[in-house]
């Protein structure tokens, strides 16, 4: 399992845009140039994992996520790429499961949206209009509202879960550093004849 973790990591930091090559873009300059918004710090951290979970899971179109939960990162002050990594969790293969239960939720709510229509649809392989003429009717309410509610709770679970885990990386990385001072300390000194 560390491997695998590894070279997820090795491949996250390959790809991911610098901070230096967005610093010298036309659109993304301004926000670029801002250093708290690219700090991974108890604070940041959380409001980017949060950040990313919201507008990932509501918006649920690949392009609009990575440009909203970088924009809504701004006035939040949360972390650009942890919000962008974030918004990854709702991807081609999820994006199914996100609306059924998005409109299950909404249908709990008090809207009304046929779940086996959706389920019709999907299996038919149904093209754009037929798509379009499902949510157009009841759908559409009933899904939009279960987007909002579930990704604001995802939001709100992923900034305590983050912010717990902030935390005790940090007291983890404090203990290790105070055990090799102690090591260093408790050693003898070793003169050189």
């Amino acid at each position: 399992m560390s491997a695998l973790l590894t070279r997820i990591a090795a491949w996250a930091n390959r790809n991911m845009p610098k901070h230096e090559d967005l610093a010298h873009n036309r659109w993304i300059g301004p926000f670029a140039r801002r250093p708290e918004l690219w700090r991974f710090t108890r604070r940041s951290v959380p409001r980017g994992v949060a950040v990313g979970l919201l507008v990932g899971i509501f918006a649920l179109i690949p392009g609009i996520q990575i440009i909203g939960a970088a924009i809504m990162c701004v006035p939040g002050r949360g972390n650009i790429p942890l919000a962008v990594l974030m918004t990854f969790l709702s991807n081609p293969a999820t994006t199914p499961f996100i609306i059924i239960a998005a409109i299950r939720v909404g249908n709990m709510l008090g809207y009304h949206a046929d779940i086996s229509t959706f389920y019709a649809l999907y299996e038919r392989g149904s093209g754009v209009r037929d798509w379009l003429g499902w949510l157009l009717s009841d759908a559409a309410p009933a899904m939009l509202i279960g987007l909002f509610v579930i990704s604001v709770v995802a939001a709100a679970i992923g900034y305590l879960v983050s912010s717990f885990g902030w935390a005790w990386w940090i007291r983890h990385k404090r203990r290790l550093a105070r055990e090799r001072l102690a090591q260093t300390l408790a050693a003898p000194p070793q003169d050189g004849k």
